[in-house]
């Protein structure tokens, strides 16, 4: 899908999974980051946490559905520019032809750095602007093998408003970030070191399957998220 950049036509990536209803899930990451340094050694931020553990966690959602007719319809966004001020997601928000779909849509995922143990242990994220949304205790009634959605530790850095999610929001879709991350120990976040070490594929693996059988059971019925009074639109 693209949009353009300083005169330049650059892309995001769009794909679609037909479930039984037309109401949809949105599932989002960035997969651009900030280039390189000037140090000498190893100079590229790989940016393997921020946000590829979020693109990898999307990928494998909709991998898990490739065989299945899902209650809801689904969406998939792999978002360009997040770094540059988050233009890819604020771009395809704005694309008319997508509005059919984002009219129908029911709630949005974006997972932003999954790739860790979160301060929540494993099997366990958490949710920007959890105070928001009724998302959050939805999806953990509905929640496989232990997998929990908890409060945002860092509700003060309003995260919530910071993250590719806004431009869905500002649309008046539910829209959430997800993270593992632990910022007390994050210690390669925008640095040489986010690479593939910091990477727990287990726990990693565990959200995604768990968040696959967790979708299974949710349908337009059961699952139905609302904004309260506290949240900006604009």
């Amino acid at each position: 899908v693209p949009f353009n950049y300083k005169g330049k036509t650059v892309y995001n990536v769009c794909g679609v999974k037909k479930g039984k209803t037309d109401k949809y899930l949105g599932f989002s990451g960035h997969f651009d980051h900030i280039g390189t340094s000037n140090k000498s050694g190893d100079n590229i931020y790989n940016g393997a946490d921020d946000d590829a553990s979020g693109i990898t966690t999307l990928v494998g959602i909709s991998d898990y559905f490739k065989n299945e007719k899902p209650e809801f319809s689904m969406v998939f966004m792999a978002f360009n520019g997040e770094e540059k001020g988050m233009l890819g997601s604020r771009a395809i928000s704005e694309d008319k032809a997508l509005d059919k779909i984002y009219n129908n849509m029911t709630a949005l995922f974006n997972f932003e750095m999954v790739a860790t143990e979160s301060q929540f242990g494993k099997n366990a994220l958490f949710m920007t602007g959890d105070e928001f949304s009724d998302l959050d205790e939805l999806f953990n009634k509905n929640a496989a093998n232990g997998l929990k959605i908890n409060p945002d530790p860092y509700a003060s850095e309003q995260l919530f408003y910071r993250s590719d999610n806004v431009n869905f929001v500002k649309k008046k879709i539910i829209a959430h970030s997800f993270s593992t991350v632990d910022m007390t120990k994050a210690s390669h976040y925008h640095n040489e070191s986010d690479d593939l070490h910091v990477v727990d594929f287990e726990n990693l693996t565990q959200i995604i399957n768990n968040f696959g059988q967790t979708l299974k059971k949710i349908n337009p019925k059961n699952f139905n998220p609302k904004y309260n009074d506290k949240v900006n639109f604009n």
